[in-house]
């Protein structure tokens, strides 16, 4: 902890920041390494067995794709934590004599009292927990914002010379019950002599794989408030194109529903009160009419089964969305090829992917390393394909570019700046660019698609509704011409 603390307060002394315009000359190695098809690479900041890279780039050399043999060091962490620990519930009673209950997982229960004790808290009951809801270790998974939070908070302290351990106690004071778990967890990992990153590791996927890898080589430089800031700008990042994206689906998804909801209304409760007027006039109806009559007609007979085929459909849809990635691809490929939405989800895409490739490289991680933690960040299979696509192009000695060449779902400005980066040996600033010029795009795009959507959802719903008046207006004023 000691040298942890002095490698922190030594980037704090020289400004603890990262100038956006520097250009680390080992990346343009790193890079140039790469393209000339050299094999033998151990990667610091990645694999704590120096044997570990190797085996990593022999498997992928071999044949494997990059997706299939992402086994780093801080995974395996995962594995074995997920294989041995047990949750505990304690119950405690703290310095000021106030009762505690919390959470901790833990290899044995010794270990729980030991932690407790060095705690200064006394204990009155531990128990294991053996509920099918207990059984996940960690955490529930942290999203952008309260990562971004987490990270602010816990960079703040360390500036302000508050020791590793210290700090956590603090955010564990601060947070919510759900969320207290997660921080336990990590001071216990602490003081058993893990480092920041094994201890991230440890929660299960409660924290990003890279967020755990940036924190593993802040651990090697002593840099790490600067990468902890770096890390709060980029979800605080990918949090508020979230949002955006979000906001352009949720306006025309309420309107759309609220129409729905309008006509099957209208069908299912006042168009069956006209039906028995209808057929004790006994006149001929209007096409129209006796298309809106059989569908009233339909919705009133079948309606329980039509919720449930809709609710089976629905339920179907979920599951294989998450389970079959031959289905998630088709349907994300169906949703970036519509018209106007389509752009969002690709901006989307191509903003997180920059922002991630750029703050990687400018970290000091190795190109393979790089594209194999992009290819585990992304959630988007069609880049899923191009990712592992440029791992195998690197494998022979290719450029990243070459597998982004002629890619639909890539634009054709960020494979120029993309192509650009490498030949000028400044792929992270340019990186950084995209990601700032998509950023934008994607906000301004999102804005348009509100602007246009809400005018046209009018419109949709004035045809529904008028169609359905038309259709119980026109025979009222022909029984009425008959009646005269």
């Amino acid at each position: 902890m000691n040298t942890d603390n002095q490698n922190q307060n030594n980037s704090f002394e020289n400004g603890g920041n990262i100038n956006p315009n520097y250009q680390d000359p080992n990346i343009n190695n790193q890079y140039n390494d790469y393209q000339n098809n050299n094999n033998n690479y151990n990667n610091p900041n990645m694999n704590s067995n120096p044997n570990e890279g190797q085996n990593i780039n022999n498997n992928m050399y071999n044949g494997q794709s990059g997706e299939n043999v992402i086994r780093t060091s801080v995974e395996q962490i995962k594995v074995d934590t997920l294989n041995k620990k047990t949750r505990f519930k304690y119950t405690v009673v703290n310095e000021k004599g106030k009762k505690e209950v919390g959470y901790l997982d833990a290899y044995n229960q010794n270990e729980v009292e030991g932690y407790l004790l060095n705690s200064g808290l006394k204990i009155t009951k531990i128990e294991a927990q053996n509920s099918i809801l207990s059984l996940q270790i960690g955490g529930s998974k942290l999203n952008s914002s309260e990562l971004a939070f987490m990270l602010t908070q816990l960079s703040t302290y360390l500036k302000a010379g508050i020791p590793l351990i210290d700090s956590i106690r603090i955010l564990e004071k601060q947070s919510k019950s759900d969320k207290k778990r997660i921080y336990s967890n990590l001071i216990y990992e602490l003081t058993k002599g893990e480092n920041f990153s094994s201890a991230l590791a440890a929660q299960g996927n409660t924290f990003p794989l890279l967020l755990i890898n940036m924190v593993k080589t802040a651990e090697l430089t002593g840099d790490l408030t600067a990468i902890l800031d770096d890390m709060q700008e980029y979800y605080n990042s990918i949090d508020r194109t979230r949002k955006q994206a979000i906001s352009a689906m949720i306006y025309p998804s309420i309107l759309f529903v609220f129409s729905i909801c309008v006509l099957v209304f209208i069908l299912a409760y006042v168009i069956p009160s006209f039906v028995t007027l209808f057929e004790q006039q006994g006149a001929e109806l209007p096409t129209i009419t006796r298309v809106v009559l059989s569908l009233s007609g339909f919705i009133t007979t079948y309606k329980f089964w039509i919720i449930g085929v809709l609710l089976g459909i629905a339920l179907l849809f979920v599951i294989l969305y998450k389970k079959v990635r031959g289905f998630r691809k088709a349907m994300q490929t169906i949703i970036m090829k519509l018209p106007g939405f389509g752009k969002i989800v690709i901006y989307k895409e191509v903003t997180m992917f920059t922002k991630t490739f750029a703050s990687l490289l400018n970290h000091n991680v190795f190109i393979t390393d790089t594209m194999q933690i992009l290819g585990t960040v992304s959630t988007n299979e069609v880049f899923k394909d191009i990712i592992n696509k440029s791992l195998d192009y690197l494998s022979k000695g290719a450029k990243i570019s070459d597998a982004f060449e002629d890619q639909w779902a890539f634009p054709v400005v960020a494979y120029e700046m993309l192509v650009t980066g490498e030949n000028t040996g400044r792929l992270p600033m340019m990186m950084s660019y995209v990601a700032s010029y998509y950023e934008d795009l994607h906000a301004n795009t999102v804005k348009r698609i509100n602007t246009f959507i809400e005018p046209l959802m009018i419109i949709f719903i004035a045809i529904i509704v008028g169609i359905v008046v038309v259709s119980v207006i026109v025979p009222m004023f022909s029984f009425y011409g008959t009646v005269l």
